[in-house]
């Protein structure tokens, strides 16, 4: 379905729920959404809300469409480069990953959060695919879902590049389409010292948000297991 609009968490933070009135405002400036699945994310319940990783705003489109607020890790660095954007991003529910140290302190907090019955957004891959193509994931989301034992739910934001891009939105055609799509939530393994069961199932996580991207955008089980 194409998003008119969606209402603001009932939950959220008085910031959250301004920020998506304020993103309801302006988005038709931008994109036209169209939102399939949006029904498969929990309305009650911790879960890892996983999607694939552009140089677009994925981020964001995920938060908008969801009933619930969502808690993103965020890389240190970004939250270290300006003082009042990490304050900012630290009310909203963002905290700090110090990527490649294996920040266990952050994965602890990752997994609290999801205990405690909230969103966690996560991006498997690590980083932003260049080329808008699914990466190799890694195995946070799927350790983080299986130590919490909560259930991971599978997303795609498609052609979400083009929303900041001034061809678009200083243009006098349509705006971009921009499709995101959510798929049915995963069933965590039980063992959650069982490394071959999070091999498995960080494989199981790709495949679900590979089955939600068109083909080209896809990678083959040979090239993923390459990279």
């Amino acid at each position: 379905m194409f998003a008119g609009s969606f209402k603001p968490p009932g939950e959220a933070i008085w910031s959250w729920k301004a920020l998506h009135l304020f993103v309801t405002a302006v988005k038709p400036l931008f994109c036209q959404l169209q939102v399939e699945g949006r029904e498969h994310i929990p309305m009650h319940g911790g879960c890892v809300l996983t999607c694939n990783h552009t140089m677009g705003p994925d981020f964001l489109v995920l938060s908008y469409l969801s009933p619930r607020q969502v808690y993103f890790m965020v890389k240190a660095e970004l939250m270290e480069a300006n003082r009042w954007l990490g304050k900012f991003l630290s009310y909203n529910g963002c905290f700090p990953v110090r990527r490649g140290e294996g920040d266990m302190d952050a994965v602890q907090h990752a997994i609290d959060v999801v205990r405690r019955g909230c969103i966690l957004g996560m991006f498997p891959e690590g980083t932003r695919s260049r080329t808008g193509k699914l990466q190799r994931g890694r195995s946070g989301a799927a350790y983080v879902a299986i130590r919490a034992q909560a259930p991971v739910v599978p997303a795609a934001v498609i052609n979400s590049e083009a929303i900041f891009k001034r061809s678009n939105y200083l243009s006098l055609k349509p705006r971009v389409r921009v499709t995101a799509r959510i798929g049915r939530p995963l069933t965590p393994p039980k063992d959650a010292d069982d490394r071959r069961s999070l091999r498995a199932f960080t494989r199981d996580i790709m495949a679900a948000i590979a089955a939600l991207l068109p083909p080209e955008l896809r990678k083959s089980t040979e090239e993923m297991e390459e990279a």
